[in-house]
């Protein structure tokens, strides 16, 4: 058993490798909304129902696509949204519209109650609902290439809520698919705002809850392996998000600074700017006006190259 959680938890460390990356991201300005619910990314309270999410999750699961169909769509995912073949990116989503249909069903329920699997069946069936999220992804990134982001913000919500019912199992590898659920999301996200024209999601990112996925428990855990990752996980999760946070803010500033990059964080006045959650200081951060750098750096004996991150920001003209 030790050995099946082991190589899965080397395989989720390695799938929720955001941190690490160098992302260069072309920004437009763009001012925060005024209503702070307005582009929420979890769905509202009033919006679920007391329904469990997990028989609709196991329903999608059951229609997942053979591995070579999955190779073309992580072809599509690796492409920038302006990129995508459109008409076969829709026909493909067309294709498998049921599983869609479920993940937004789910989403709008209250909780998820995951079986008690044994050691053997563990693994194997959550790596392969952690596989739903492509979908999703793939969707968000075709509607922001439309500039439907009402629609790309809706698929937003169902990957995050995803991510929270996940975390909701019995097992440190429930906790661990739902980080990794969580950071793939993340990164849509980052496609998300570069978009042209898309609407600033800083009061979205805010309102996410801190520790977006909660592995407390399991980091007290006597294993120190175990509670080692979930803290390091738990906590660069929360980075990433502090960054996008970051980000949006300094869109917010440069609308209203004649499109230019504040001199430092510090000179960001209309909202709250995140500090880095892992460091527990503010981000490094450099710019030149029209180009910016945020990073992060790894923590003092980290032995990964995930353990930091580095934003490279530029304005369109």
């Amino acid at each position: 058993m030790k050995h099946i959680h082991s190589c899965l938890i080397i395989l989720l460390l390695t799938a929720v490798a955001t941190d690490g990356r160098t992302v260069e991201m072309t920004l437009q300005p763009a001012k925060a909304p005024k209503r702070v619910q307005k582009n929420l990314l979890l769905p509202k309270a009033e919006e679920q129902t007391d329904a469990d999410a997990m028989p609709l999750y196991e329903r999608a699961v059951q229609l997942l696509p053979e591995d070579s169909q999955m190779d073309q769509m992580n072809q599509w995912l690796k492409m920038p949204p302006s990129k995508l073949p459109h008409e076969q990116v829709q026909a493909t989503l067309e294709q498998f519209e049921p599983i869609l249909q479920l993940l937004e069903q789910a989403s709008k329920c209250s909780h998820c109650r995951w079986p008690y699997w044994d050691s053997d069946t563990i693994s194997q069936d959550l790596r392969r609902y952690r596989g739903l999220v492509y979908f999703l992804a793939l969707q968000m990134r075709l509607e922001v290439s439309r500039g439907s982001f009402d629609e790309a913000i809706g698929t937003l919500q169902t990957g995050f809520a995803m991510a929270k019912h996940l975390a909701e199992g019995h097992s440190f590898l429930h906790g661990l698919v739902g980080v990794g659920i969580s950071a793939i999301v993340c990164r849509q996200v980052e496609q998300f705002v570069q978009s042209p024209n898309a609407p600033n999601l800083y009061w979205a990112l805010r309102a996410l809850p801190r520790p977006f996925i909660d592995l407390s428990d399991w980091a007290e855990f006597e294993e120190p392996h175990t509670g080692k990752t979930a803290r390091l996980l738990m906590n660069r999760l929360d980075r990433h998000v502090a960054a996008l946070q970051c980000v949006e803010a300094l869109r917010l500033y440069a609308a209203v600074h004649d499109g230019k990059f504040p001199k430092e964080l510090g000179t960001i006045t209309q909202v709250l700017v995140p500090s880095d959650p892992v460091m527990q200081q503010p981000f490094v951060y450099r710019s030149t006006g029209s180009y910016a750098v945020l990073e992060a750096p790894a923590p003092e004996g980290a032995t990964g190259k995930w353990d930091a991150i580095r934003y490279e920001l530029s304005l369109e003209e």
